[in-house]
């Protein structure tokens, strides 16, 4: 039986796309794992205090040790989890590259059709809220207004990609890459997911592709692994009650100079106000940066890992 410091706990909440690449990729290993949900908009203090003010959806946990942006999330699930591997085929790299376009310019475009189609029908402060992160800080009402406005050509846009996908899957494979799913298709499949689920015009849209409807169907088929319902107390009890395990190592030749006991913050590389977290370095190398500190609920050390792609580190001593 698995030790409780050892066990997956999922911080998230059912209607995030993000999320769902997650539930996805928990399938794809048959893993099994706590879900506490979170709430929707700020302030969501139960995470916040594990995670030092990282307030994006989802974050992972086991442990004392804390994971942040689904990218590193899957990484780490890989390394604990061989079996089922999300990388089937040699192009691994290229498959992790790929999803820096998924995460980045797709989701992106999704977002914009998302919001931009629901318009002024969209709650003030969750629109405020999605639009800063997503639209443009400060300008994101001005964004919204366009992504309304250019919804024709957005979709238009999205409905190329569509084609694409299903032109891979004219040969009837069941996944992207073949017979087993893998990382790519929770990253294609999470966009999907999205468009059909929160644009009125997804259904409609989807439906001029059969083989992608097939292949989201095998997606489905799959499941989220076995899932129970964790509170966000009982998850902080967990994070007081163990520390954390990620050893201390920094690669050499890193091009920040970035040393272990260093202190500095990490936080997304856009501009989205959203609060860096501040810690001390644990773990450094190519793909990822870990920072201890110290969780103000309970006065007990955790560790924060987050990607080194798409965020930006400031040595602050």
């Amino acid at each position: 039986m698995t030790k409780p410091e050892d066990q997956i706990i999922y911080h998230a909440y059912p209607q995030s796309p993000v999320a769902e690449k997650i539930r996805v990729a928990f399938g794809v290993k048959g893993l099994s794992w706590r879900s506490v949900e979170i709430p929707r908009l700020p302030p969501k203090p139960l995470l916040t205090t594990l995670t030092g003010g990282y307030r994006r959806t989802p974050v992972m946990q086991i442990g004392a040790d804390i994971y942040c942006d689904s990218f590193c999330i899957i990484e780490e699930l890989e390394q604990r989890f061989p079996e089922h591997s999300f990388y089937r085929t040699a192009e691994a790299g290229l498959a992790q590259c790929l999803s820096r376009w998924t995460d980045g310019a797709l989701f992106e475009l999704s977002v914009k059709i998302v919001l931009g189609s629901a318009g002024d029908a969209l709650p003030e402060d969750f629109a405020e809220d999605r639009g800063r992160l997503y639209l443009g800080g400060d300008n994101w009402a001005e964004n919204l207004k366009k992504a309304n406005a250019q919804l024709p050509h957005l979709v238009a846009q999205l409905r190329v990609t569509c084609s694409w996908l299903d032109q891979v899957l004219e040969d009837k494979r069941k996944f992207l890459l073949g017979d087993d799913a893998t990382a790519l298709d929770a990253q294609i499949y999470h966009v999907i997911w999205f468009i059909r689920g929160r644009f009125a015009g997804g259904e409609a849209l989807l439906s001029e592709f059969p083989n992608l409807e097939r292949w989201e169907k095998s997606i489905k088929a799959l499941g989220h692994g076995t899932s129970s319902d964790f509170t966000a107390e009982e998850a902080v009890e967990i994070a007081a009650s163990t520390i954390p395990k990620t050893k201390e190592y920094v690669q050499d030749n890193d091009p920040q100079g970035l040393q272990a006991g260093m202190q500095i913050k990490v936080g997304p590389d856009v501009e989205s106000g959203e609060q860096f977290v501040t810690g001390i370095i644990r773990y450094a190398d190519i793909h990822r940066i870990a920072i201890t500190r110290t969780c103000e609920q309970t006065g007990t050390d955790v560790c924060v890992h987050f990607p080194r792609t798409g965020y930006r580190i400031e040595v602050l001593a």
